[in-house]
């Protein structure tokens, strides 16, 4: 009797072990399944768009989003000149655990190498001015226009946008406004009447989001501000059905769509953290706003003018007390013992020699001359300079576009290079 207690034992004992032994297996083969499609979405990155700019623990995280249009018809390849049809900022703190959606209007005013241009064709400059570069010039027209730094970038273009929503099943949608637009040349067909509940797949999700007018007259409509309105509907509807537990049985359809379509600087890590951050953070710590401002005609083009005044709610936000901001006048830098060199990137001469002695009657003693590389955009390299010294940087040196380096390679502590969007004060 006590052998067959004891030969039952053993096989329970097996069973068990047997059935944790295929368990680690499958947990091990989800963890590298999940790596393998995360490191695909890394790898569309190329390296050079933005420089991760790491925050101390606590400080809030800024995602910029960004959506893109066909670009030219027919132009298959990675770097198609394309605009951004839709810009979002995500601002997360992880004190508050709030998160901030913020939609910056596409036709929101900024200059570009002197030129009033809207920040929508930021992206399409960038690309123009040579490989990857797209990604990197909106960045930096959004970290000057709010005045803070991205940490990281996620892109995608139409066709993924239509993949990734027929993949969680689309969302079902009341339709406030009537919606009729066509548009031979970009195959874009828009066709929703007030009033009904329409079930969005991919499709009709793509052409419910880039709304903005029919194409009769409608003094009601208010072109890209009602269009952002739609989004954050929509955004609202997809956050729903991400949070359900539903989205489980579509995580492996998710998981092949998003390498194909989607870019990110992100490392694996990341996107599963920040991924699982949003989905378990309580809906009533979500607020989805937009940029307040103007919309005002300007050498007959219409421009959303931003206008900080406006904003001061934002700007609280975004600037949390503690961290480093232009306004901060308790942050300093040592001066005399700064090593710094400015690179003249433009074919116009004397132009770094001049910016030198400008900052040297400002106190910095330490500065050597000498050409760069042609720029359009000046930027300032710091090495091994602490990030609450971002804002003082920017303000002191008057560029704002930042690229941070945590290993000092040379002797420099500060490059300045100036590039043709540079004008002599």
């Amino acid at each position: 009797m006590d052998n067959v207690k004891t030969k039952k034992n053993k096989k329970k004992k097996l069973y068990i072990r047997v059935f944790f032994l295929l368990f680690l297996f499958f947990i091990i083969g989800i963890g590298f399944y999940l790596n393998s499609y995360l490191k695909k979405i890394s790898a569309n990155s190329n390296k050079n768009h933005i420089n991760l700019v790491e925050t101390k623990k606590g400080e809030p995280v800024n995602i910029l989003v960004m959506g893109v249009d066909v670009g030219t018809l027919g132009d298959l390849s990675k770097d198609n000149s394309q605009r951004t049809d839709t810009i979002i900022l995500l601002n997360y703190d992880p004190k508050t655990k709030a998160i901030n959606i913020i939609s910056i209007p596409r036709d929101t005013l900024i200059y570009m190498n002197g030129k009033k241009r809207k920040i929508n064709e930021a992206h399409a400059f960038g690309v123009v001015s040579g490989p990857g570069n797209g990604v990197r010039y909106l960045t930096a027209e959004v970290e000057e226009l709010l005045d803070i730094n991205v940490n990281y970038y996620g892109k995608v273009n139409y066709s993924g946008f239509i993949e990734l929503i027929n993949a969680i099943g689309g969302v079902d949608m009341k339709i406030n406004n009537t919606m009729k637009y066509d548009d031979a040349s970009q195959n874009l067909h828009i066709d929703f009447k007030k009033g009904e509940t329409v079930h969005l797949n991919g499709q009709k999700a793509m052409e419910f989001f880039r709304w903005r007018k029919n194409n009769t007259f409608d003094p009601k409509n208010d072109g890209d501000i009602g269009r952002i309105k739609n989004q954050q509907l929509f955004i609202g509807k997809v956050l729903e059905k991400i949070k359900s537990p539903s989205i489980i049985t579509k995580l492996a359809g998710i998981m092949q769509v998003i390498p194909k379509y989607a870019e990110t600087n992100m490392t694996p890590y990341e996107i599963l953290k920040y991924g699982f951050i949003f989905k378990d953070t309580n809906s009533s710590n979500i607020k989805m706003s937009m940029l307040h401002g103007t919309s005002k005609y300007i050498d007959k083009i219409s421009y959303f003018v931003y206008e900080k005044k406006k904003n001061l709610e934002l700007n609280k936000i975004l600037h949390p007390v503690g961290i480093a901001t232009k306004l901060d006048k308790h942050v300093t830098l040592d001066k005399n013992n700064l090593n710094l060199q400015v690179l003249n990137c433009t074919p116009q001469t004397g132009l770094a020699s001049n910016y030198s002695a400008a900052i040297g009657k400002n106190g910095y003693a330490k500065v050597e001359t000498g050409n760069g590389v042609h720029l359009l955009k000046s930027k300032i390299i710091t090495y091994e300079v602490d990030g609450k010294y971002d804002s003082i940087i920017k303000t002191e040196f008057g560029i704002n576009n930042i690229e941070k380096v945590s290993e000092k390679k040379g002797t420099f502590d500060i490059i300045i290079m100036l590039g043709e969007d540079y004008k002599v004060k």
